[in-house]
């Protein structure tokens, strides 16, 4: 078999191709989450604190050339060291979110596997001799 053609029997296997399913919905999900975080619940808990930014909370660790804005994309541009830590909590609680949307998914997965029916197999068939020497049994009984 040569390597080509065992490389596209592994490529097509279906776990393989689940795989690539899940890593493309991850992403989309990964996008969703953040637009959720950034334009949803980080606006809400800065309100709730007191109109706080948490994309623009950080600490400079040098001083900025003269002239560059006071903005944390503005201090990144001109290489000034950030300790970014607003970006940080905004990533963890994408994170957060995230996780607990991934443990009721897998919760619910489970909850199905668990309510699945679970068929009784078959009755054996008894073979015909036997029904017959039962019979004869029964029979010499009486």
């Amino acid at each position: 078999m040569s390597f080509a053609s065992e490389f596209k029997e592994f490529a097509m296997k279906g776990n393989v191709m689940d795989l690539a399913v899940g890593v493309i919905i991850g992403g989309a999900f990964g996008k969703i989450v953040d637009s959720a975080v950034n334009d949803l619940i980080m606006p809400i808990i800065g309100r709730v604190v007191g109109n706080v930014d948490f994309s623009n909370m950080y600490l400079k660790l040098a001083d900025a050339p003269a002239g560059t804005a006071e903005t944390l994309d503005a201090l990144r541009k001109a290489g000034v060291p950030v300790f970014a830590y607003g970006s940080f909590i905004t990533i963890l609680i994408n994170f957060i979110i995230l996780a607990f949307v991934i443990f009721l998914m897998i919760k619910q997965m489970n909850r199905l596997k668990r309510e699945a029916p679970v068929e009784a197999p078959p009755a054996p068939v008894t073979p015909e001799d036997v029904i017959l020497l039962r019979e004869i049994r029964d029979s010499l009984k009486k």
